[in-house]
């Protein structure tokens, strides 16, 4: 009995031995990422504040709903970056240590993550970015179209909004590599559709909204043009 578990011990103290230089120098690995990454980011983040992007979108912010919503919630350009920088180095740092540990699974696993973060990284740019300029090209129709007093513009400047946020989604999802052959399929001519309806659905109501004021208008424009030296 004695012999057996001096036996076990011996070999538990074996593989400790063996394991425990791997594990130690993963915990360091995992360690240094950390400060590392929490470092970057915070660097990326003073940086992108300082040289004024912030300001940028805080101007967006006014503007447009979308970008006003995600600045009510505290997200700003260095937030993002910061958070960005910080998943990136993380990742890495993760990747580093499953190599030491010799797992070759979670290696490769680690791998496909961390050259797949690009493409998240693309996906949620694009959905940003195009989410903000489609508000702030709707907003500004918005804007005209009050000041020319057109009536039933506001449910066309929805659809239209509707639709871009749709054609974004699209643009954005095909950047996670995703097989969107059967959304192309029904979505194509249903945009198609949609497209020269919203089309022929501004010019009817652009038409009819300025028809009594045409002669003003062009008078306006005249005037303008004589006026100048």
């Amino acid at each position: 009995m004695v012999d057996v578990v001096t036996s076990v011990t011996d070999q538990w103290n074996a593989t400790v031995m063996n394991y425990a230089p791997s594990v130690i120098g993963a915990l360091i690995v995992l360690l240094i990422g950390w400060i590392v990454g929490r470092l970057l980011g915070r660097a990326v983040r003073i940086v992108l504040d300082k040289i004024g992007e912030q300001h940028f979108v805080e101007q967006v912010a006014d503007q447009t709903s979308f970008a006003g919503s995600v600045k009510k919630a505290g997200i700003t350009v260095g937030y993002i970056g910061d958070i960005f920088v910080r998943l990136f180095v993380y990742m890495i740092a993760v990747l580093a240590a499953v190599n030491i540990l010799d797992m070759e699974y979670m290696s490769r696993l680690m791998t496909t993550i961390v050259e797949y973060i690009p493409h998240i990284v693309a996906f949620i740019i694009i959905l940003i970015v195009g989410f903000i300029l489609a508000d702030y090209f709707i907003d500004f129709l918005g804007r005209y179209y009050a000041q020319q007093d057109i009536q039933l513009i506001t449910p066309v400047l929805f659809l239209i909004r509707l639709f871009l946020y749709f054609a974004i989604t699209i643009l954005a999802l095909s950047q996670l590599m995703l097989d969107l052959t059967i959304i192309y399929t029904f979505v194509t001519p249903i945009a198609w559709g949609i497209g020269l309806g919203l089309g022929a659905a501004i010019a009817i109501i652009v038409g009819f909204g300025l028809k009594n004021r045409s002669e003003a208008i062009m008078d306006n424009i005249i005037n303008s043009i004589v006026k100048k030296p």
